[in-house]
């Protein structure tokens, strides 16, 4: 007698309640960072470097030394100017004198009033001298300071181009010593298409919903995006918009649009690749199912 067939069993079937979840639609654009603020630090005077005062690579801030050139001929020029400012001062005492002396003489005949004359301009030309030479002193103590070339900006400082020895020429032709980018905020370029700006416009309310407007108030709407770094699956970090372009580009139908983001902790580099998310369209209600449940894997 064969043996009776096992009884067939139903399938095991879970069930799940679909999810009420508000939702927003986004799109994702690939995007670079950049520093908010670059320097080229170069010198605005001739000499030679005497010393270096940082390291490659090195965070600075704003009006830290950079970079001392020698001061001693700097110094040397101030010292001969200053000389020819007390020989003329001097000289205008000795000038002064001679035509207070004209002017009591004059009124007993014993002068003319020529003498007078030339004595009052040949004091004036003197006091003229003396406020020319004066400026030209204020002059070369700005090239002594100038000497001490200082960052303007607090940054991130690259390595230096020239190192002590160096003879560093100021003019048309002055080299590059070293560059400085800002450390915080940080930007984030990245492209979007016409499109998605038009769409964009409308959703947060651009005044007209015209990609004009957008473009031209975008810092003003205070509008935040997401993105990621290379590497990461979640768009965890965020950021303002700040500026879009004033015009498509007509090879891409692209407008290129930066934002500004907080980078205190310094974890933000320059150059590295991003992925953007930006959010279009008006959030809405959504009835949410497992992938599994409609087999999206195949």
């Amino acid at each position: 007698e064969a043996p009776a067939a096992a009884p067939v069993l139903p399938p095991r079937v879970s069930v799940m309640h679909p999810k009420q979840r508000e939702l927003a639609d986004h799109e994702e654009f690939n995007g670079w960072m950049a520093a908010d603020k670059t320097v080229e630090v170069r010198s605005r005077v001739r000499g030679h470097i005497q010393k270096v005062h940082f390291t490659d690579g090195q965070y600075v801030k704003k009006g830290d030394l950079l970079f001392e050139l020698d001061p001693r001929p700097f110094q040397n020029d101030i010292d001969a100017a200053l000389e020819k400012v007390k020989v003329a001062e001097a000289q205008k005492v000795a000038a002064d004198r001679d035509a207070d002396r004209y002017r009591e003489l004059v009124p007993q005949r014993a002068a003319s009033q020529k003498d007078l004359d030339k004595a009052v301009a040949n004091a004036a030309s003197l006091g003229a001298e003396i406020d020319s030479l004066k400026h030209q002193v204020d002059r070369l103590k700005l090239d002594l300071e100038y000497s001490r070339i200082t960052s303007d900006i607090a940054g991130r400082v690259s390595k230096a181009e020239l190192t002590e020895g160096n003879l560093v020429n100021a003019g048309g032709s002055d080299p590059l010593l070293t560059t400085v980018v800002s450390v915080d905020p940080i930007r984030i370029y990245f492209n979007v298409d016409e499109r998605s700006l038009q769409r964009y416009a409308k959703s947060i309310g651009a005044r007209g919903g015209t990609l004009v407007d957008l473009l031209a108030n975008l810092k003003d709407q205070k509008a935040t995006f997401q993105f990621a770094l290379d590497g990461e699956a979640e768009f965890t970090h965020e950021g303002e918009l700040r500026f879009g372009d004033n015009r498509v580009d007509p090879s891409t139908g692209t407008v290129q649009v930066y934002g500004i983001v907080s980078n205190d902790k310094g974890m933000f580099v320059p150059g590295s690749r991003v992925r953007v998310r930006l959010t279009i369209g008006k959030p809405y209600k959504a009835s949410l199912v497992p992938d599994t449940s409609i087999m999206s894997d195949q």
